[in-house]
């Protein structure tokens, strides 16, 4: 199958689309957050990396910063406790000068196993980091957001949500959970002027899953877009549902997956 993917790397023109607004992303020292940090600074976000490794997501500022962008490190291990998750909403909103436009829960853990085969501890972690974390992060920002009227929040989910697999099935369930908060979170905000929707990669090569290549590109061959998806790909649907042009869209989730959950071609 020909492929016309030819964008494998974040844009470094500079827009727009996002002056004066201020973004919060988190797990983004790196892969799909790192690229969507480096999106919406390129145009025009003051944005609060985070993460829990200091040194790479100083990396993800100084890239920023030399694209002529505003980015500054704000750390952050959301499989902690209550209070220090809103301790983090606090920090980053006051680095960002006391107001959060964009949120973007981006964080995940994603255990591949068979159930029987799921430690306890990543079962935890998992729920703490893909949904707790959301949960409490958006408790703490959107109020505010709300009360100015307006704002916008993206859950990053996944294309394995919408179908059943035979492995990584509370991965999967953690994913569903997410869209279904979005759906919530856009009735409940959306009338005060907060958008909240989900981004849903398909199969996406990052650096921290070279070692899979194979394995994806058999998965994505026989896709519409017949190869793997890309960070960018991911940055650039987030792009989309934060920035004016998605004004009306409201509880959606955006499939940015090459077609793998809404297709078959073999």
């Amino acid at each position: 199958m020909t492929s016309l993917h030819m964008n494998d790397s974040t844009s470094t023109t500079p827009g727009t689309r996002l002056a004066g607004r201020t973004a919060v992303v988190t797990g983004s020292t790196s892969g799909i957050g790192a690229a969507i940090a480096r999106v919406l600074a390129g145009e025009g976000a003051h944005v609060a990396v985070s993460g829990r490794d200091a040194a790479r997501g100083e990396l993800v500022v100084k890239e920023i910063q030399q694209a002529g962008g505003r980015a500054d490190f704000v750390p952050a291990d959301l499989a902690g406790g209550y209070d220090e998750l809103r301790a983090f909403a606090a920090r980053a909103t006051e680095t960002l000068g006391g107001r959060v436009d964009i949120l973007v829960n981006n964080a995940g853990i994603y255990p591949a196993t068979l159930t029987e085969d799921l430690p306890d501890a990543d079962l935890d972690a998992m729920l703490a980091v893909n949904v707790r974390a959301p949960h409490v992060l958006v408790a703490a920002m959107a109020p505010a957001m709300a009360e100015r009227g307006s704002g916008a929040i993206v859950t990053i989910g996944s294309w394995m949500a919408r179908l059943g697999g035979p492995y990584a099935a509370m991965y999967s369930a953690t994913k569903a959970a997410d869209e279904q908060l979005t759906r919530s979170w856009a009735a409940e905000y959306g009338p005060r002027g907060v958008r909240v929707n989900t981004v849903a990669p398909g199969a996406t090569l990052t650096p921290g899953n070279e070692s899979d290549r194979a394995a994806l590109d058999a998965m994505t061959a026989s896709t519409p877009a017949g190869t793997v998806v890309r960070p960018d790909d991911i940055a650039k649907g987030v792009l989309y549902v934060v920035s004016d042009d998605a004004a009306m869209v409201h509880g959606i989730t955006l499939y940015v997956d090459g077609g793998i959950s809404a297709t078959r071609l073999s």
